[in-house]
């Protein structure tokens, strides 16, 4: 077993094997130490995943995998002549996506009328930059979800903040575009180019 190649991050970890009996005997082993040692392999989490790909077509149950909150599956990708092709490959979680948008939306930022948009720049730009940095670095489109509920989110604040734009959400929208437009760099997401539209 000293080919086998093996992560892990605090109790979680992926064992890498190059057949579907090495697999097997990786688990059966791994179960055994862990019970001379009192503990037991999570049931729900441990199974064999194959990982299909342009390479690897063969059938299999599970194809993919989540490991710090990246999930690892077959994805389409472009090589360098612009085919698309199929490539096993990791970007955000469901559920990490779920508890960004989570904390979003605990920041009431739609509220904070009193605020100037350098303001709210200058508080939420070291976490939205945080997890453009982690989350951001594999499949990066995957984060779109979450800057579209943070522009969601200043539109709502726009509402508020300006008493022309109550009630007028396609307006607002609109009036933030151009002060993205007008303010590129102010968050991290708008200097990549995740602007609100401007009609």
């Amino acid at each position: 077993m000293q080919s086998v190649r093996f992560c892990r991050y605090a109790d979680d970890g992926v064992v890498h094997c190059k057949s579907l009996a090495q697999a097997k005997l990786a688990l059966d082993r791994i179960g055994k130490r862990f019970g001379e040692c009192g503990l037991e392999l999570h049931p729900g989490k441990t199974r064999i995943v194959y990982c299909r790909d342009v390479n690897r077509r063969e059938p299999h149950p599970d194809v993919q995998f989540t490991f710090l909150a990246y999930t690892f599956r077959p994805r389409k990708a472009v090589d360098k002549y612009q085919r698309i092709y199929v490539n096993f490959a990791p970007a955000v979680s469901r559920d990490a996506l779920k508890a960004m948008r989570q904390t979003i939306r605990g920041w009431h930022l739609q509220l904070m009328c009193d605020r100037e948009l350098g303001d709210l720049a200058a508080r939420f730009n070291p976490i939205l930059r945080g997890w453009q940095q982690y989350y951001g670095r594999f499949h990066g489109s995957a984060m779109s979800v979450i800057w579209k509920h943070m522009n969601d989110y200043l539109v709502r604040w726009m509402m508020r903040k300006y008493k022309p734009l109550a009630r007028r959400k396609t307006r607002a929208r609109h009036a933030l575009g151009r002060l993205a437009r007008r303010f590129p760099t102010a968050f991290v997401h708008w200097r990549m180019g995740c602007l609100p539209a401007v009609g």
